[in-house]
């Protein structure tokens, strides 16, 4: 097995690019280290080729496990928190996360959940067809190894300073791509570990999931204006490479989704559609079906914003929903 990638940032912060599923093909996960140990933040989805990919890095880095003092995790999604209970069980070491993002854990893959009913539900109101909507708990279920064990965590409450590396980083949460998600800032060298608020290159997804946010763009764009408000010399992202331009990247995000919202509002202005038409009208119809879960989600995270900020209005029509401009 070919070792990860590893960049050595500075003297305390080494990139480690564990592998992940297609199109995004790694997810960052960054070792910060100082007098006291290492700190991992998100380490990663979980599988045989990942914990291996550990082991290696560790022993390339000649880091012992021992000298593993904590994980931090940005958020609850798998490519970023699964193999935190896997690292837990084998150190002991204790795994941080907000408590939204942990309750967004639960109810995605803890006992009893009704998560994938639920978006089942949703996606056929709004106008997927069943043999899509059939085809979704299996593959649901299929992230479940991705994070077995889950960690037990202990909490980031917002605004607390978290010690990795001898430096003391600023938590700030924020939501959108991830309700509870953590975004960590060191005002003293201006770095910002932004997982996947901030995303150079592509823009995160932002999706409506049932029981979640209800207005998950609107908490996106609050967030972009929050984050865009720290001076940041170096920004260290969940997916591509760190950059710079930090500030203006965030602008460049609140761009793009007026861009779209004004491209969905004005499909609705031709006449009343589905969320799915809405979809498949914006995004490839050449999607995945894991791909076409996101587009879904973020589809109607952007016609809630259209219905919840006056510009359109959703009607329901023998059980499904349909959205139309409100100037119509």
């Amino acid at each position: 097995m070919q070792l990860p990638e590893i960049t050595k940032l500075d003297d305390h912060i080494i990139q480690v690019k564990i592998a992940m599923s297609y199109p995004l093909r790694w997810v960052n996960s960054y070792l910060i280290g100082g007098t006291t140990g290492w700190t991992i933040v998100d380490p990663g989805p979980r599988n045989p080729e990942n914990e291996l990919a550990w082991e290696q890095v560790l022993q390339e880095l000649d880091i012992p496990w021992s000298a593993l003092e904590s994980i931090v995790l940005t958020h609850h999604h798998p490519d970023h928190a699964g193999l935190s209970g896997w690292f837990q069980e084998r150190t002991g070491i204790p795994v941080w996360i907000s408590k939204v993002a942990w309750s967004e854990f639960l109810r995605s893959w803890g006992a009893g959940n009704t998560a994938s009913a639920d978006l089942v539900e949703m996606f056929g109101n709004n106008g997927m067809p069943q043999d899509i909507t059939d085809l979704l708990p299996a593959h649901l279920d299929s992230f479940l190894p991705q994070v077995t064990p889950p960690p037990v965590p202990s909490f980031i409450l917002p605004g607390q300073s978290v010690m990795m590396g001898g430096r003391s980083w600023q938590t700030i949460e924020t939501s959108g791509h991830a309700a509870g998600h953590v975004s960590l800032y060191d005002p003293q060298h201006k770095l910002m570990l932004c997982g996947d608020a901030v995303l150079p290159q592509i823009s995160p997804n932002i999706s409506l999931v049932p029981e979640s946010d209800p207005k998950p763009l609107a908490s996106y764009l609050e967030g972009l204006r929050q984050l865009g408000s720290y001076e940041v010399e170096q920004a260290l992202p969940g997916h591509r490479r760190p950059f710079g331009g930090f500030r203006e990247r965030t602008i460049k995000l609140l761009e793009h989704h007026e861009e779209r919202l004004n491209a969905m509002l004005g499909r609705l202005e031709e006449q009343p559609r589905t969320g799915y038409d809405i979809c498949m009208s914006i995004f490839s119809s050449k999607l995945t079906l894991h791909q076409l879960r996101f587009a879904m989600s973020e589809t109607l995270a952007h016609l809630v914003e259209l219905e919840q900020t006056g510009r359109a209005i959703a009607i329901e029509r023998d059980s499904i929903i349909y959205y139309e401009s409100a100037k119509r």
